[in-house]
């Protein structure tokens, strides 16, 4: 009676403790950006060394005012590579549609302000057509924008020769709106030796808007599970269609931000090579911790990666070097977070997943 009554205990599971290095490798992986930080801190001591004057108001100021207008566009890349595809058409829809405001303004006699709003319906246009091409054909965004990067360059330079007689169309300054314009785009407020731009805030509001949507909405979610694994997050009912084009959308109105910015600050636009641009803002936001394979980022960490850029580029121009350094230095950051990516991407694939 006494065995029939006796009670049936299973096994201890058996506790794996796992190392400090362990531990705290796995923390450094749930936060993408740490890397670009540990970044921005080598190459904020290197250059500080090596040119004192980076570290004061004129020069931080100078850096801020680099990393602002790569910072917009990395945060909008960022975003589209955790959704686990390119753009990179970004830098030459920043330049299409500044030049589309300006000839409206000096061709058309448009005011500013609605001049403005053609532009961006028209980089949004942009968006929507990468991000239907895409949805559509199943390419990759990298192909997809690529094309459209031919299109847009060669219609820019098409419709500058033709309308403006020339590359560069300037001029405006005394247009209706002008005023209202520099003051949303161009102000700036003197601290000691710097002069800091509002694009700042711009920049700051870019990265906290796009950080709470990729953390703290369903929006966010769906761009996740879209990059890791987009034929299952398709099956668990994510909108993967409506949210790949969102996503582009995204990219093309950064483009036009900071086309805009631009062509209010110098008060004109030319129109010249854009590649260059549109491919440092993904290596931006690689050195900040996107993963090229997707569903794994973070907008801080590409505003971290601006950093770097900015602080990088800086300092090698007041350190007395020569230009092409700055090219071997990204070039050197790139491998070394393509080095990093495959890392990571090798410890989450062998995490188990329900």
């Amino acid at each position: 009676m006494n065995a029939e009554l006796r009670t049936f205990r299973a096994p201890a599971e058996v506790v794996v403790r796992r190392s400090t290095g362990r531990r705290l490798l796995d923390r450094l992986l749930a936060r993408p950006s740490a890397a670009a930080l540990l970044g921005l801190v080598v190459v904020l001591v290197v250059f500080g060394l090596r040119s004192p004057g980076l570290l004061g108001s004129a020069g931080l100021a100078a850096v801020l005012d680099v990393a602002a207008l790569m910072g917009i566009g990395a945060v909008a890349v960022a975003m589209l590579l955790v959704g686990g595809q390119f753009d990179l058409s970004i830098g030459v829809v920043a330049g299409f549609s500044s030049l589309l405001t300006a000839l409206l303004v000096s061709q058309a006699g448009l005011p500013l302000w609605p001049a403005l709003a053609v532009s961006l319906v028209a980089a949004l246009a942009v968006g929507a057509v990468n991000g239907l091409v895409v949805v559509a054909t199943g390419l990759q965004g990298f192909v997809v924008t690529g094309a459209m990067f031919l299109v847009l360059e060669g219609g820019s330079l098409a419709l500058a020769a033709n309308m403006g007689g020339s590359s560069r169309v300037d001029g405006l300054s005394g247009v209706p709106g002008w005023a209202t314009a520099e003051r949303v785009f161009a102000s700036t407020v003197q601290l000691g030796d710097g002069r800091y731009p509002v694009v700042l805030v711009w920049w700051v509001g870019a990265t906290a808007l796009t950080t709470w949507q990729l953390w703290r909405t369903r929006f966010g979610n769906g761009v996740f599970a879209i990059g890791g694994a987009g034929r299952v997050a398709r099956e668990l009912g994510v909108p993967v269609a409506r949210t790949t084009v969102l996503l582009f959308l995204g990219t093309a109105g950064a483009g036009w931000l900071i086309g805009t910015l631009a062509l209010v600050r110098q008060g004109g636009v030319e129109v010249g090579p854009a590649l260059a641009t549109g491919f440092e803002f993904l290596v931006v936001a690689v050195i900040g911790g996107c993963l090229l394979t997707g569903g794994y980022g973070s907008t801080v960490g590409a505003s971290l990666g601006a950093l770097v850029y900015a602080v990088a580029r800086e300092g090698i121009t007041r350190a007395g070097w020569e230009p092409y350094w700055f090219q071997v230095f990204l070039g050197v950051l790139l491998l070394v977070a393509l080095l990093a990516n495959g890392v990571v991407r090798r410890r989450l694939q062998a995490v188990p997943r329900s």
